[in-house]
């Protein structure tokens, strides 16, 4: 170990900065967290940000620990074999380790039209949403695609502000949700005026500026279409050369270090442990983001990385202000029969917009205070995997 090191983490989000305020446990570790933005994004709340909110966002100051330094800057390549990043100046910044935690975003529509669909998923995405809808009359027929989360919430926040909103699942609502939640959640969204069209037929095959086309024939009209199916990962780590999973995330072992370089731990939604990603959410990115760091402290004070040990208790989605679903989970992430729903749910669905930020607050403060519930569920999950090679990208 040098006298001195230095640790870049690529991504200010949830993972990243748990990662970086974990790491100031060592007073010779001197961490540099390199963001494209200067604010903090709560990402879990942009879907309020669309519907009207204004205090969605969070200064760095309040969540990054004073010896963190903050790099407004965005990271083109990252040199492994040099041990150092390129900017967007054509500078560069040498690191003894590097925390790859550049999050995710929402997918590119994959049908003809996708020009004329809005994304939910980034700032500035969500920004320019609220615009268009600003500039829309209330009347206009607007259309979210995607039954998941983020779907479910964004047409919840905007029928409750009185937009004509249909949701068109491509599937099935709430595909993680119990079926006895599911039908809640239907329940609440019919109440808020929320026409919801599910099932196979109601994928999008085509979008215009004033219509959406589905599987089974039907257009109907939108004036605006919010979409908000899939994800994808930012393309840095396979633009650097570094192996990803088929979805671009960066593949690492059960501790988290890439398996090209030991140097390179990755946290949050860009990361493929073992080419068995965890479900995307802000409590798996703080969990991983402490255990990056972790992986990190252990390589430097020459001691064995573990592997990660994660489980899962719940997953929770708002309806919009009023109501929420709260729904239990078995530590392998499967929903059990239990939820709560209406106005308890809502308010514990608050209490983790509350306490996602006052984790990553706490850790700042006290580094090496975050914990998480375990379970050994994932390690029967890959003993019992048929043995195959993983499907990676370079």
């Amino acid at each position: 170990m040098t006298a001195h090191s230095h640790v870049i983490v690529v991504g200010g989000g949830f993972a990243g900065v748990m990662a970086a305020n974990r790491l100031t446990q060592r007073p010779d570790v001197t961490v540099t967290v390199i963001n494209s933005r200067p604010v903090f994004v709560p990402r879990l709340r942009l879907h309020q940000l669309v519907g009207g909110a204004d205090d969605v966002l969070v200064q760095y100051r309040e969540v990054l620990a004073d010896r963190v330094r903050l790099l407004v800057d965005h990271v083109t390549r990252i040199d492994a074999a040099g041990r150092a990043v390129e900017l967007a100046d054509g500078s560069r910044l040498d690191y003894d380790y590097l925390v790859y935690a550049v999050g995710s975003g929402g997918a590119e529509p994959r049908v003809p039209g996708g020009e004329f669909t809005h994304a939910v998923a980034t700032l500035e995405a969500a920004r320019a949403l609220r615009s268009r809808l600003d500039d829309t009359p209330g009347t206009a027929a607007v259309t979210v695609v995607g039954g998941g989360p983020t779907g479910i919430e964004t047409a919840g926040e905007l029928a409750e502000r009185g937009r004509r909103v249909t949701l068109l699942c491509g599937g099935t609502l709430g595909p993680y949700l119990h079926p006895r939640a599911r039908r809640t959640a239907a329940g609440r969204l019919a109440r808020l005026g929320v026409t919801v069209l599910d099932g196979p037929g109601t994928k999008v095959t085509r979008v215009t500026r004033e219509a959406v086309h589905l599987a089974d024939g039907r257009v109907l009209p939108s004036e605006v279409t919010v979409w908000t199916a899939g994800f994808g990962v930012p393309d840095l780590a396979a633009r650097s050369g570094l192996t990803t999973d088929s979805a671009g995330r960066l593949l690492t072992d059960e501790t988290l270090t890439s398996v090209d370089d030991e140097r390179v731990v990755a946290a949050g939604d860009s990361a493929a442990p073992s080419d068995l990603p965890f479900r995307m959410s802000a409590y798996a990115a703080g969990c991983l983001g402490a255990h990056a760091a972790d992986t990190v402290l252990n390589r430097l004070a020459g001691q064995p990385a573990e592997p990660l040990d994660l489980s899962f208790n719940a997953m929770c989605v708002s309806i919009g202000s009023g109501a929420g679903i709260f729904q239990l989970a078995s530590k392998d992430d499967t929903a059990k029969r239990l939820y709560v729903s209406g106005r308890a749910g809502a308010k514990l669905k608050g209490l983790t917009y509350t306490f996602s930020v006052k984790h990553l607050v706490k850790e700042a403060r006290k580094p090496g205070s975050h914990h998480w519930p375990k379970g050994e569920y994932r390690r029967e999950v890959l003993r019992d995997r048929p043995a195959q090679a993983p499907v990676a990208q370079r």
